[in-house]
């Protein structure tokens, strides 16, 4: 895709093109010992290049993240020889009045650049952009120089270092795998390790670099070339000009992130580019028009542009359209997420015009953060405190999602591809927001700066994004030299991303508020310094930063937060807080697996932010990564190396606290389903670790049920985020959707309990209280019924009833309640002898809506299960029908074979459909939906799908 992009305007890129891409030259890669050269490949890290020279095997086999670890502490350096590209500048007779720029959109992370012999820049974030006027160096190469050298030092010394140094203060670190440095190098702090995740601590050019030539001969074609695809091209033929950054807003008129919108007001598109240019105008014009409107705002007048390539120059212009000219843009699930084209062209006196295309939309976001009304509280019932939820044009909606982290360990073998399919499967599991995690990167726009997408995929998919800055669980140096780092960072990409209407917020960091209070009150009082400097961060800095530079979102200090005391000023609430209110928002994580369904221990809040619980992956992903018979068992020194719950919080391995981790999903199967035991020993792995998935999704469901049940009560939450949508290795994780793209049961989980309308059965058992409560996320009220069905564990109906329910708009209604097992049961039955089945249908948009969930009045591990002879009927298009010629079969589950990726649909109601109850006389067909791009093997036998259900735990 991005030579495509490249090659769009010139055919041989060195031949003709004034945008040459780095990955176009012949690099080598060799440590600074010397010892070991390599072929290398931009983009790309070392790990990577050392990988497909033969030097190293795939990081992610076996226990190599522990035998690798001595890349870590190495020196590396990349090196391209640039004779090709000075010839071809010669050739063309750029050397005369032409300009070239070295851009960088990526570089991870401590590197020293020198080019022709002559020192560029030393850089140390990985999270800004780079351009350097090289045009002087090209024309004067030291001693015959013609090399471009790139030598990055290790992320993890340079930090340890920086650490060590008299004038840094120590700060409180959770460390997971490296210990002392992150928080001390801005570089994804994930890549030092994580309790789900590996520390590889790579490094190299992780996102594309180009040289950009500007000359003031403009190509013929240019007068008459239609608008660019990207900013970055309009340089693509000798236009003297190179768009650094390009930021669109779309806001109404007079909009704060701290107020409601005005709904009614006009909308104004803003427009901000920061320009290099071979021409001195003093009266620049910008021009935006959006086609399919049939809207354009003429000449816009810019602040002048120098004639300067060594610095770029801001300029910005916005005009107004009239609310109702443009459709809005909605999530996906509360309408149309509606993009328009908006092309821009500069003009700056001297040069030809140029042009090019953005994609954005026209939405409102609002997070309402203010102190509940007493009128709220008296006629609505709500708990005193303060709101915490979003709105999007005008309106209250229910944030329905879970968190992303990098996709990989290594950045550059991310795609688009991969990027889209994560996203894909949220929006059919129902999601509607996902939060950007602040521990990992700052996610792409597009693959030309990128190296992949995912805000763009974002808005045209209809998924909210809640955006952070990189601080994750610690406090961190406010001096001069880091915060001079910071600000070009957060600056850059507030102005990148700002232009996505999927964007819904910007959090400072991930949990270091909730962390400083915690550590406050229960292990150590902490000087009046560390709350001083962590407000200085992230409550003076960085919000400034963000009301500065953008207006149409709000800004929290942390992900988890208390709120604030006052929005303007900026105060923080902290600690100051009233005994019976409620405040911000909140996060669970509870281990103890005897509680895991006991809602007195979930929190009752306005929003629930992360909230999960681990489990292995599945027998095909270890068979990526396991390379002896001996490592496929739950306990092998290879699976519990991959287990980092807890973290070890230094170097040790294998985990040494990773028996903590195993034996907390082991007393998740054992307790609440049949422990796995075959004669087969490979069959009883793949049981065990796919009964983990079965407890994470009973846990996960349970929650997210009773925090959407919540809308309708005193706390109206109206947000639950899972931990974590996605994967970044085979290994122990919270995720819902494994490394290679196969989905879990959770995911499966989550496209039921994330339905817009749920029934829900609320079991107490300590007062043997059930609750069978509908939850609908509508915007409009819904009428319909809840049939309520018993049944024994060979499939005989027992009993059933039917109720009708009216749920009012974003709210929950409760329509059956029965206390005691005596009324509950049917008559003459035991607790492990029977389940319920709900099924609830209703009318929305004028079409029938159904959902499906299960009761068990006791643990599945107590039920007595009859065999449910599952039979198997294979049909065209990987299509299976599934039939119960015994007992119910719990979880009946089908597998699709390895090299292959998709989700299973129900043929009957078009939803995802997979880990549900086979009941006899009721047969259930499914097809498998494949992904073409991900998938390894194009044509799978149906022979290789295989189907499994909680029998087969203790049976073959």
């Amino acid at each position: 895709m991005l030579l495509r992009l490249l090659s769009l305007a010139s055919v041989g890129l060195l031949a003709a093109a004034e945008i040459l891409s780095l990955s176009e030259l012949k690099w080598t890669l060799r440590n600074e010992k010397g010892d070991i050269s390599a072929p290398a490949q931009l983009p790309s890290q070392v790990h990577l290049d050392l990988k497909d020279a033969n030097v190293i095997s795939e990081p992610l086999l076996g226990i190599n993240e522990f035998t690798q670890r001595w890349i870590v502490n190495e020196t590396w350096i990349y090196e391209a020889d640039l004779s090709p590209f000075i010839h071809q500048r010669s050739h063309t007779g750029s050397t005369d009045s032409g300009k070239t720029l070295l851009v960088f959109y990526g570089l991870d992370t401590v590197a020293n650049i020198t080019l022709a012999g002559h020192p560029v820049a030393w850089v140390n974030n990985q999270f800004q952009q780079y351009v350097y006027d090289v045009t002087e160096f090209l024309a004067a190469p030291v001693n015959n120089d013609t090399a471009l050298v790139i030598s990055f030092e290790s992320a993890y010394l340079y930090g340890r270092n920086v650490s060590m140094r008299a004038d840094v203060e120590a700060q409180l670190a959770i460390d997971f795998e490296w210990p002392g440095a992150r928080g001390f190098v801005r570089k994804t702090s994930s890549d030092f390790g994580w309790d789900w995740g590996p520390g590889f601590v790579p490094a190299g050019v992780f996102r594309p670099a180009y040289f950009i030539t500007l000359t003031d001969k403009p190509h013929k074609a240019i007068a008459h070339s239609p608008p660019a695809a990207h900013p970055l091209l309009v340089s693509q033929n000798t236009s003297g000009l190179f768009i650094e950054e390009s930021a669109l807003e779309i806001h109404k008129l007079g909009q704060r992130p701290i107020l409601r919108p005005d709904e009614s007001a006009p909308w104004v598109v803003n427009v901000s580019l920061a320009v290099r240019s071979l021409r001195a105008d003093s009266h620049p014009t910008l021009t935006v028009s959006i086609p399919e409107l049939h809207v354009t705002s003429g000449p816009l007048a810019l602040s002048p542009i120098p004639a300067a390539t060594n610095s770029s120059t801001f300029v910005s212009a916005a005009f107004k359209i009239p609310e109702g000219v443009p459709q809005r843009w909605y999530p996906h699930n509360l309408g149309t997420p509606k993009l328009y084209n908006f092309n821009i062209a500069l003009s700056v006196g001297g040069l030809p015009t140029v042009s090019y295309v953005v994609r954005s939309g026209f939405r409102t976001i609002y997070l309402a953060q203010t102190p509940y009304s007493q009128e709220d509280i008296d006629e609505r019932g709500i708990t005193p405190g303060d709101q915490w939820h979003f709105e999007v044009n005008g309106k209250a909606f229910y944030s329905l999602g879970s968190n992303i982290i990098p996709f990989d360990p290594f950045y550059p073998r991310i795609s688009t591809d991969k990027a889209r399919w994560v996203l894909e499967s949220a929006v059919k599991s129902g999601q509607n927001m996902l939060r950007a995690w602040g521990g990992g990167i700052y996610q792409p726009s597009d693959e030309l700066t990128g190296g992949y997408d995912f805000y763009s995929i974002c808005d045209e998919l209809g998924i909210l994004v809640w955006s952070e800055f990189i601080f994750s669980d610690e406090t961190y140096p406010v001096n001069d030299f880091f915060l001079a780092s910071v600000e070009p960072e957060v600056r850059q990409n507030v102005r990148r991303i700002k232009k996505h209407p999927s964007n819904v917020e910007w959090a400072g960091g991930n949990e270091i508020e909730v962390i400083l209070l915690l550590v406050n009150s229960t292990i150590q009082v902490l000087p009046q310094q560390v709350f001083d400097e962590f407000e200085l961060l992230f409550v003076d800095f960085l919000h400034d930063i963000v009301m500065q530079e953008q207006t149409s979102v709000a800004y929290t200090d942390c992900s988890t937060t208390n709120g604030a005391l006052s929005l303007d000023p900026y105060v923080l609430r902290l600690n100051n807080v009233t005994a019976g209110h409620i405040y911000g928002n909140t996060e669970l994580y509870n281990y103890d697996t005897s509680q895991s369904f006991n809602y007195s221990t979930y929190p009752v809040a306005r929003f629930v932010n992360e909230f999960g619980f681990h489990s292995m992956p599945s027998f095909y992903s270890w068979e990526e990564v396991l390379e002896s018979p001996e490592d496929f068992a739950f306990n092998s020194t290879v699976v519990m190396s991959r287990d980092h719950h807890p973290p070890p919080q230094n170097l040790s391995w294998p985990n040494p606290a990773a028996p903590e981790g195993q034996m907390q999903m082991t007393l998740g199967v054992e307790q609440w389903l049949p422990r796995p035991s075959t004669s087969d020993s490979n069959q009883t792995f793949a049981q065990w670790c796919w009964s983990t998935q079965i407890f994470q999704s009973l846990y996960m469901s349970s929650e997210i049920a009773y925090y959407r049940r919540g809308s309708g009560r005193g706390e109206n939450n109206l947000g639950a985020l899972m931990w974590q949508l996605n994967d970044i290795w085979q290994g122990v994780s919270w995720s819902a959707i494994e490394y290679s793209g196969r989905w879990k049961v959770v995911q499966y989980g989550l496209s039921n309990i994330f339905s817009p309308i749920i029934a829900y059965p609320y079991w107490t058992p300590e007062t043997e209280t059930l609750e069978v409560a509908i939850t609908s996320d509508r915007w409009e009220k819904v009428i319909g019924a809840v049939q309520l069905t018993w049944y024994d564990w060979s499939g005989h109906l027992l009993n059933e009833s039917l109720h009708w329910f009216s749920v009012p708009s974003l709210n929950s209604t409760e329509v059956y309640k029965a206390v005691g097992l005596d009324n509950i049961l049917p008559r003459g039955s035991n607790a492990s002898e029977v389940w319920m089945h709900l099924n609830l249908t209703a009318k929305v948009d004028g079409q029938l809506f159904t959902h499906e969930q299960q009761f068990v009045p006791t643990s599945l591990a107590n039920a007595k299960l009859v065999d449910p002879k599952i039979k198997v009927t294979r049909k065209p298009n990987l299509t299976f029908t599934l039939s119960a010629k015994g007992g119910v079969a719990p979880f009946t589950w089908i597998d699709h074979p390895a090299g292959t990726v998709g989700y299973f649909v129900d043929e009957a109601s078009g939803k995802p459909l997979n880990g549900f109850y086979l009941i006899p006389g009721q047969d259930r067909t499914v097809r498998f939906v494949q992904s073409a791009a991900l998938s390894k093997v194009a044509r799978p036998a149906p022979t290789d799908f295989v189907v499994r259900s909680l029998w087969n735990n203790t049976h073959l």
